[in-house]
């Protein structure tokens, strides 16, 4: 599984969890950029993308990284999102005069560290980063915020568990892989797929009603959307691109309006069919 950051990471939990019944090997990759270019150029490797969060909402730039990869959505995984204050072992709560990890963790316990003005907060590329280099670098009076996960592998000790301000905070996570390389016959026939993400463009900007004309279409079938997310086409004024998770009940009926939609779209794309993702237990 290729995953962004280091070992240790919330995508790394994720990625586990997703295939709880197998014996996963971890490739990390600094950006998502390389995550995708390592799944395309590698076919027995899968990739586990972070595509949104319940605080943060979308993360747009791995939309697009997705549509131009080319490569299938074959899953998706809800993991709860805990943050844990963690240092070197001996290093106590007072000692600690700097938090490192990446600001969108350090936003999300806003709270926390208000409570805290003593700690300065520094931003990183990446929470489990900030462990490793804590553990290497010997900082004693550093600490990370980082998954307790990161604790294990670096042998840190954790000083305050889940310190986020908000506690049902959930990142959704698709699982990609070469596309047509995943056989769904099994998931097909035991009538597990019921999940769709697909992306289309509109096929002329300013026309009166083009969305509502495929949205209308999409219910008519009996199919909801979960998700839409427009970004704008790059390089054409107030032309927008439409990401759209869909659910359902009836496959045959799925693939109905698919075909009965796409006369009414510029472009259509369908990213990924698959079955309704597990969330992981929420303490």
């Amino acid at each position: 599984m290729a995953i962004q950051g280091v070992s240790g990471a919330n995508h790394e939990i994720a990625a586990r969890n997703f295939f709880a019944d197998y014996n996963v090997e971890i490739v990390p990759c600094l950006t998502f950029e390389e995550l995708f270019e390592s799944v395309k150029q590698e076919p027995d490797l899968y990739g586990i993308v972070a595509i949104e969060n319940t605080i943060a909402g979308s993360l747009q730039s791995n939309y697009t990284l997705l549509k131009d990869s080319g490569l299938e959505v074959i899953g998706e995984y809800k993991l709860r999102i805990m943050h844990n204050l963690m240092a070197l072992p001996g290093v106590k709560f007072e000692d600690i005069t700097e938090v490192h990890s990446h600001p969108m963790a350090l936003m999300q316990c806003k709270a926390f560290f208000k409570k805290n003005p003593q700690i300065r907060l520094v931003e990183t590329d990446d929470t489990a980063l900030s462990a490793k280099e804590v553990a290497d670098k010997k900082l004693t009076n550093v600490a990370a915020l980082a998954p307790e996960l990161a604790a294990d592998i670096y042998g840190l000790n954790i000083l305050r568990r889940s310190v986020e301000t908000n506690k049902k905070n959930f990142t959704r996570f698709l699982v990609v892989n070469e596309n047509g390389r995943f056989d769904r016959t099994d998931l097909l026939l035991q009538n597990k797929i019921t999940r769709s993400s697909i992306v289309f463009t509109l096929p002329q900007a300013g026309e009166v009603g083009s969305l509502s004309k495929v949205l209308t279409v999409l219910a008519f079938y009996g199919i909801n959307l979960s998700k839409i997310q427009s970004n704008p086409v790059v390089g054409h004024e107030w032309e927008y691109i439409f990401y759209v998770d869909l659910t359902f009940n009836n496959y045959t009926r799925y693939t109905q309006a698919i075909e009965a939609v796409r006369p009414l779209c510029g472009t259509l794309n369908v990213l990924g069919e698959y079955e309704l993702g597990r969330q992981s237990v929420e303490d």
